[in-house]
């Protein structure tokens, strides 16, 4: 039988999801105005007759988009970064926060303790693009030329990720490790077939964390990769969005669609990915991050 809600109660849950629908709505349309944009003809769109819905129907926005070799070189390179990058992230932290989890290892106080210093402090931007710069010498040195992989491999570490896979991991029961290890498993046995499996929800989180941070990444991509064909979407959709609003490209501009309708275009396409793949790993998200962010 279900308990009657007292006024109190009652009027406390109207406003908040009162307010949480103002919220999700609030996040919802910056991604409707832009399909809406990107979809409406010139004058709409400069005349700022797009509100929500839009207008002047056109597709020609998206068809010189897809057109555009460029663009799915960018993509391309974008896939590139966020495949190996999560895996080399991910494999990293993985190992690290292994190896934290063990009270057996030697000054383990210490390594904790640097690992999150470094979420408090950092050497700044300017220290950290100069060590970037010894690393892609070296990374020449040895021959590898593509700048794609000093990305993937410098932004190999993220101490946040690192914490909540090692509580994760300190969460296992030891005595399955220790029935693990009495029947002769090694310890990347017992990493494989104890720890990962038991903790695929934090794992999954981490993982979806890392593929945004690769798939969104611009400012490191910007610096460090020189090649203009390795550019990855994000640095694809600033180089035009500068070209688009430049005085001196505009000239003779005679589209039937806005600039703007160009950019909203090439947002949508990069945001659609990550929006297919977030509904099959969301039942992950709130248990993994449970998982990890609480020590039992």
């Amino acid at each position: 039988m279900k308990r009657k809600l007292e006024i109190s109660e009652l009027i406390f849950k109207i406003i908040s999801y009162a307010l949480l629908t103002v919220f999700a709505l609030a996040c919802l349309y910056p991604f409707v105005y832009a399909v809406s944009a990107s979809l409406s003809g010139r004058e709409a769109v400069e005349y700022g007759r797009v509100v929500l819905f839009p207008k002047d129907v056109q597709f020609e926005a998206f068809a010189k988009m897809f057109g555009n070799n460029m663009f799915w070189n960018a993509y391309s390179n974008t896939l590139f970064l966020t495949f190996y990058g999560t895996i080399w992230a991910l494999g990293v932290s993985i190992l690290g926060a292994y190896a934290l989890s063990k009270k057996r290892l030697l000054f383990r106080k210490g390594f904790n303790f640097f690992l999150v210093f470094t979420m408090w402090f950092s050497a700044g931007i300017v220290p950290q693009y100069l060590n970037y710069l010894d690393t892609q010498k070296v990374f020449r040195a040895v021959g590898i030329m593509d700048d794609k992989w000093l990305v993937v491999i410098a932004m190999g570490m993220a101490a946040m990720n690192i914490i909540l896979l090692r509580n994760a991991f300190e969460n296992v029961p030891s005595e399955i490790e220790e029935a693990a290890i009495v029947d002769g498993a090694s310890e990347f046995q017992v990493l494989g077939k104890v720890y990962i499996p038991m903790s695929k929800s934090t794992i999954a989180t981490v993982s979806l964390f890392f593929a945004i941070s690769r798939w969104n990444g611009y400012f490191w991509a910007r610096q460090m990769i020189s090649n203009q064909n390795e550019h990855p979407l994000q640095v694809f959709i600033r180089l035009q969005l500068e070209m688009y609003t430049d005085p001196d490209q505009m000239t003779g501009w005679a589209e039937i669609y806005a600039s703007d309708s160009m950019i909203y275009a090439l947002i949508v396409c990069s945001i659609v990915p990550i929006l297919i793949i977030y509904p099959f790993i969301q039942k992950y998200f709130a248990k993994g991050t449970n998982a990890g962010g609480v020590k039992e």
